[in-house]
């Protein structure tokens, strides 16, 4: 995911041709050959779990329903995602219980401005991505086609076990997009429900509607990456689709109780125009309202798209304005260093209520029900009557250390 760097395990930066051009997965017709990977052999001896949302075809195959990408497999087949197979008659997760590792964040990394601030969030994903982003920005968790990645052992309750152990408030499905990891995420929010522990979705919302309903009704909050307003971005960049993501957000915000806040990488020359940010803005006021948090980060030159300069603060500044002028009340920066621009004020009388330098609260002006100090106006969110005190600090996790109950 872009707005969310994670731990970096062993790995090369992909070089010579992309893969074998692999014609069953949807959308791939006239894309470049990166935007569908050659389907892969089951390794043995790694631990695999029957997954749900999927259907068996006339021709044999089985199509793969979490994702709109919708994957047909022979048996032994991956789908491009490289976490979700066909074994015999069924698809299988073959990561679950195993992660690409673990830390301890500050929430507003993920970046979470309205949940519980200044809180310490247990962060971890797996390996694979249902995108294929040239941007990608955790390339080497997310396009990895590697088992030694996955370096951790971790079942749902050792993961809510550490997390408690901790001292976190929550933990955050992240590093790579968690919807493809389903089962193992669900059976993790579960067992830290049962702990009082929240749970954190940071997702880029490419997700089909049964396995989306299942997913979100055990997450507390999720950051959705709106990686541009534009379906031929989409399409060229991501070899995905902006409709099933803009679905995602209204089911979101519309449906469920999770906290939603958004976030929006800006590329120079690809998605950072002013009309295209502006209309996205008019989206988000009349489809979502005009509380939901926007956060514009920084790309800088990775994976793919090494020839693109990074995002000058002045291109974030400006997409903050529009955003705000449109009707959007808790508009932020990110990936630069800017305190006005990570700040969260008031909309009616424009006062401060929480103050950040980088992942560290500088000011807290909310009273106990979350309203601002000076005029008593609601600021949307989900607080508690103290800020948490975690501030920048990252701290790397051992699984293993948290084995025995």
């Amino acid at each position: 995911m872009e707005g969310d760097p994670g731990p970096r395990p062993p790995a090369s930066r992909p070089s010579g041709p992309p893969p074998e051009h692999h014609p069953d997965l949807p959308g791939a017709a006239g894309l470049p050959p990166e935007a569908a990977w050659t389907a892969q052999e089951i390794r043995p001896g790694g631990p695999v779990v029957p997954g749900r949302y999927w259907r068996k075809l006339e021709d044999g195959r089985i199509e793969c329903e979490v994702c709109p990408r919708r994957c047909r497999l022979n048996d032994g087949q991956r789908g491009l995602c490289f976490v979700r197979a066909r074994q015999g008659d069924q698809i299988v997760l073959t990561t679950y219980g195993r992660s690409s590792g673990f830390c301890v964040d500050p929430i507003e990394k993920k970046p979470l401005n309205h949940f519980l601030p200044g809180t310490p969030v247990l962060s971890f994903g797996t390996a694979g991505c249902n995108l294929t982003c040239r941007f990608c920005q955790n390339w080497d968790i997310s396009k990895s086609r590697e088992m030694d990645t996955l370096a951790d052992e971790a079942p749902p309750e050792r993961i809510a076990r550490a997390a408690k152990a901790l001292g976190c408030r929550s933990v955050a499905y992240t590093y790579n997009d968690p919807v493809i990891f389903l089962e193992y995420a669900v059976d993790t929010a579960r067992a830290c429900r049962d702990l009082g522990i929240k749970n954190v979705a940071v997702t880029a919302g490419y997700v089909c509607e049964e396995a989306r309903r299942e997913f979100f009704a055990h997450m507390d909050a999720a950051n959705v990456d709106l990686k541009a307003f534009s379906e031929d971005f989409y399409r060229k960049i991501c070899t995905g689709s902006l409709a099933p993501v803009l679905d995602t957000l209204r089911y979101i915000k519309h449906e469920t109780d999770c906290w939603l806040e958004i976030t929006t990488l800006l590329i120079p020359g690809h998605n950072d125009s002013p009309e295209e940010i502006d209309a996205a803005a008019r989206w988000v006021v009349e489809n979502l309202g005009p509380d939901v948090p926007w956060h514009f980060t920084a790309f800088h030159p990775d994976y793919r798209m090494l020839d693109v300069p990074p995002t000058p603060p002045s291109t974030l500044a400006r997409a903050r304005e529009i955003a705000m002028k449109r009707g959007v009340r808790y508009a932020y920066t990110g990936n630069v260093h800017d305190e006005e621009g990570g700040s969260t004020f008031c909309h009616v009388c424009r006062a401060l209520l929480i103050g950040r330098d980088w992942y560290r609260l500088t000011a807290w002006n909310l009273d106990e029900q979350g309203c601002c100090r000076s005029c008593g106006t609601p600021c949307a969110g989900v607080f508690e009557p103290q800020p948490g005190t975690w501030g920048p600090r990252r701290l790397p996790v051992r699984p293993a250390d948290f084995a025995s109950s």
